[in-house]
């Protein structure tokens, strides 16, 4: 299984290459730059690969929520991607990438993911690890972060992500999170672990039907277009 799977929904602007379970990964923090780095890094991890879009089995990206401009910069070009190269796209939570990025770096095996979404709000999601890959234990919502439900389930769970690093102190009061890493960010090597998953299990999307998850509603913006 091949994949190619792109993540620009925070600072860091990532590609990956998933080649049967071996992932080459380029990461760069560069807020406001992801436009001009993503395509060269798919270029070089091609070229790395001595591959073609063409030989890829699909595409996949960091869906949000997260950025606005930056989710519509990754879902254009995942869509742009594929529509050439006749390829399916597999949308993957932002949020369970930063969980199952989390679980694979620091050793836990329960993630309160947190993202900052401004205007006083946290992107949040819980999740659990299943096997290899984590599992969604409560639907993604946007919200205060004096209103994040409790973790659903018995065991300790660990924080993760720029919204503990936002608010920390009400996310630890409203879910006596037992430690918490708010330097994780989601990447693309995730994105892509998660998405072989998810092509197995039929998830993945025709080019056309591609779109980011913003979360708020008031975000109606399709890829492609302007910031």
């Amino acid at each position: 299984m091949k994949i190619l799977a792109l993540e620009t929904a925070t600072d860091a602007c990532s590609a990956a290459l998933w080649l049967d379970g071996e992932v080459e990964e380029t990461l760069r923090l560069a807020p406001r730059e992801h436009a001009a780095l993503l395509l060269p890094m798919v270029q070089s991890l091609l070229a790395g690969a001595g591959l073609t879009l063409g030989r890829l089995d699909a595409l996949a990206f960091g869906r949000g929520p997260g950025s606005f401009t930056g989710l519509r910069i990754a879902a254009g070009m995942a869509q742009g991607l594929a529509f050439g190269a006749g390829l399916p796209v597999v949308p993957v939570s932002t949020l369970a990438a930063l969980a199952q990025g989390t679980a694979r770096e620091q050793g836990v095996d329960r993630v309160l993911a947190a993202l900052d979404a401004r205007m006083q709000e946290v992107y949040w999601g819980a999740y659990r690890l299943q096997g290899a890959h984590v599992v969604a234990a409560a639907q993604e919502i946007v919200c205060p972060p004096t209103a994040v439900p409790p973790p659903p389930g018995a065991g300790e769970w660990a924080g993760a992500g720029s919204g503990w690093l936002a608010w920390g102190e009400a996310l630890r009061a409203a879910t006596g999170a037992s430690r918490v890493f708010a330097d994780q960010r989601p990447q693309a090597r995730d994105v892509a672990s998660l998405a072989a998953t998810g092509l197995a299990a039929g998830e993945a999307v025709a080019p056309e039907q591609v779109r980011p998850v913003y979360l708020r509603d008031q975000v109606a913006i399709k890829p492609g277009a302007g910031a």
